[in-house]
């Protein structure tokens, strides 16, 4: 190992493997293989590539799998970026992609200096942005169910006649509600329920949103 060596390092990460290339200074690009996610996969491979150069710099795609593995690589002292899939410089026609030449591109790219880095939220941050995404599905999730249970009950000829849909006026006109067989009935009410269950989570979910809100300042 050259102590004034670098080396780059492409990895196309997925659920389950994570396949890495790399090179030495302006050396040739080798495919190192593919691994597992775990942690101890990821100790194992940063050991090995880290025998081959004192500076080690690590790329890797933007993607479902998130942030927890640049922490990692940050914690061992990596020089590690997330890029931009969208910005990554790609030829002409070029529409075939395997996890190989993906990881190959990224060590070619990075070493070139055409990547372009996301921005990593802190801890804090992401965990904030999770709790308020959560709080927007749900928030889905009630808009979705509110307007099943009103095909419902207009497929059933029944309509509501006041001025505004789901204030307290109009919940208890669906608390009236009544059907003339026992699985109608049952359906109105389960629709019923799953507004009021996704009603308490918004709930919840402000309340925790706020407190976040509050604690920073």
């Amino acid at each position: 190992m050259s102590n004034d060596s670098t080396i780059y390092i492409g990895l196309d990460v997925h659920k389950d493997s994570i396949t890495a290339a790399y090179a030495i200074d302006a050396g040739e690009v080798e495919l190192f293989g593919k691994t597992g996610t775990t942690g101890a996969d990821i100790d194992r491979l940063c050991r090995r590539l880290q025998s081959k150069a004192r500076h080690v710099r690590v790329v890797y795609e933007a993607g479902p799998c998130g942030y927890a593995l640049y922490r990692q690589l940050i914690q061992k002292g990596f020089d590690c970026m997330v890029c931009a899939p969208s910005l990554i410089p790609r030829k002409p026609g070029e529409r075939v992609k395997t996890d190989r030449r993906d990881a190959v591109k990224l060590v070619r790219s990075l070493r070139a200096g055409d990547l372009s880095a996301v921005h990593v939220p802190g801890i804090e941050d992401e965990a904030f942005r999770d709790l308020a995404r959560a709080w927007a599905a749900v928030r889905e999730d009630l808009r979705q169910a509110r307007q099943r249970l009103k095909s419902f009950l207009l497929a059933h000829g029944i309509r509501y006649t006041g001025s505004a849909n789901w204030g307290p006026a109009h919940r208890r006109w669906l608390g009236r509600c009544s059907f003339p067989t026992t699985c109608q009935q049952l359906a109105f009410e389960e629709h019923r329920r799953t507004i009021e269950d996704r009603l308490a989570q918004c709930e919840r979910l402000e309340t925790a949103l706020r407190d976040a809100v509050t604690a920073w300042r």
